[in-house]
């Protein structure tokens, strides 16, 4: 017998599901979100929705779909309800368990409903904008305001504010809290910066500019939450049995969570879900934060992801449970990221996080998906690890091996072999894998054009506008490189 969708039909069939579900689908909206993604339904919207059931913050959230890519019809047939498995290990208790989330009312493609997504800006309940563009989509490009939509993240949330400025006539009120999530240091900082310059490059003039400075609060922020892209067929048939219904939406999740917003007694006050969850951190410094995630889990994640792969591992959980590339993960981790972090604090603060993420990568539940932790891989290299490699070498002259047998995997894994309908493939034991990352087609040419693996590894190294410094200045690192890829090569 095929099991029913998910719907609010079926939580009207099925109250125990979600008890109050009427009341809680009836809620204002009061966020706008750019982004679908697993990471957003899985954290910032998690804890709105957990907030709304308490009865806290009593607001729904429109979801803006700004890539051209897929579609919105999995949100429309469910009605932008979708469920949330919450496995893992906590305080040495097992957690298993399911959370029915109704926060997001709308679901909305930029490129089809730009003017549904404008008459937002001009409701006065909507105070409140969250992003997740990864890593690249906070990018200052030529763009047209006027468009329907402009093209770039940006360029959509200045059209939005100034079209929010002109229905308010610029009232201090009608300033909105802007946090993106994007996983860049200072993400608030540098999506201000672009907004500010757009406004000036299309002449909005000064009143709007300063609306912007004086009334809108760009915070930076910082997300921590492991949640795998779309589950596998094994793990949504096991869920869905469970629970009863079938869920296209079905997102799963690991326990931790933290998000962590830099704001001060305004912005506190304008995310009134923050209670809900002692996972939100509103502080006026988030700096440790950001840099224990962004260098050892993160970073961890960058340099094992290819290497793994590249092994035969296909998920986090399988290179754990090999003891090879398990040995690999705690050593780099532990020996030569954590003590190079490029933030002044106690080493033994950095050991006990890298201890606790092992830990969340021994998850037995998550099935991490190292194929979708390499999208965009060059410029998580270059954000995630660069600056922890440049400050190993303020304190030593000795190549941090592990870091170095690491980049040669991310330069063999950015080897492509094929390239068809504008992507670019490589290939791991016969089978080709895709290539996702803004830099496939410089690989492409490097990999083509490179007499040897080692010139390859020279030509990439020494690529200063790539990395933001020539790396084959550091001492002994680019023969610690060729000396792994030319282990991979004979391997």
């Amino acid at each position: 017998m095929s099991l029913p969708q998910l719907s609010p039909e079926l939580l009207d069939q099925r109250p125990d599901l979600l008890p109050g579900h009427t009341q809680l689908l009836a809620l204002p909206e009061r966020i706008i979100q750019f982004g679908t993604g697993v990471l957003l339904r899985g954290l910032p919207d998690f804890f709105v929705n957990k907030a709304n059931q308490q009865g806290i913050f009593n607001g729904r959230i429109v979801v803006v779909k700004s890539t051209s890519t897929g579609g919105t019809d999995a949100f429309s047939e469910q009605k932008n309800i979708f469920s949330h498995s919450i496995r893992g290990i906590q305080d040495g208790e097992q957690i298993d368990e399911i959370v029915i989330n109704t926060a997001i009312s709308r679901t909305l493609a930029a490129a089809e409903s730009w003017e549904q997504i404008l008459e937002c800006a001009r409701n006065p309940d909507i105070k409140i904008a969250i992003s997740n563009t990864t890593e690249v989509g906070i990018q200052l490009v030529d763009d047209d305001l006027l468009a329907s939509p402009p093209k770039s993240f940006p360029g959509k949330l200045t059209a939005y504010l100034y079209e929010r400025y002109k229905t308010f006539s610029g009232s201090a009120e009608s300033g909105m809290v802007i946090v993106p999530t994007e996983l860049i240091v200072g993400n608030g900082t540098k999506l201000r910066e672009i907004v500010l310059e757009q406004a000036e490059r299309h002449n909005l003039g000064k009143a709007f500019t300063e609306w912007l400075e004086f009334n809108n609060h760009f915070c930076n922020s910082l997300v921590d939450r492991i949640v795998p892209g779309k589950p596998d067929s094994a793990t949504i048939a096991e869920l869905s049995e469970r629970q009863g219904f079938r869920d296209d939406l079905l997102i799963v999740s690991e326990v931790y969570s933290l998000w962590a917003i830099e704001g001060d007694e305004k912005v506190t006050s304008a995310l009134s879900f923050a209670p809900a969850d002692k996972g939100v951190v509103i502080a006026p410094n988030i700096d440790l934060f950001r840099e224990l995630k962004l260098r050892l889990l993160n970073g961890t994640h960058t340099l094992a992801s290819g290497l793994s792969y590249l092994h035969g591992e296909n998920t986090v959980r399988e290179a754990m449970e090999n003891p090879e590339t398990a040995s690999y993960i705690s050593d780099v981790m532990l020996k030569e990221l954590a003590p190079a972090i490029p933030y002044e604090l106690e080493l033994s603060v950095a050991e006990d996080f890298g201890g606790k993420v092992l830990d969340r990568f021994r998850n037995p539940f998550i099935r991490h998906q190292l194929i979708d932790i390499t999208v965009q891989y060059t410029a998580k290299m270059k954000m995630r690890n660069v600056p922890t490699l440049l400050n190993h070498y303020k304190n030593s002259n000795t190549a941090p091996e592990q870091f170095a047998k690491g980049f040669a995997a991310f330069l063999q894994f950015m080897k492509p072999v094929l390239h068809k309908d504008g992507g670019f493939y490589g290939e791991r034991n016969g089978e080709l894998y895709s290539i996702r990352c803004d830099s496939a087609a410089y690989f492409d040419e490097k990999w083509k054009n490179a007499a040897s693996p080692l010139d390859l590894a020279h030509q990439v190294l020494s690529d200063a506008e790539l990395w933001g410094a020539d790396l084959t200045l550091l001492p002994g690192f680019e023969d610690a490189v060729k000396e792994h890829i030319i282990v991979s090569q004979t391997a």
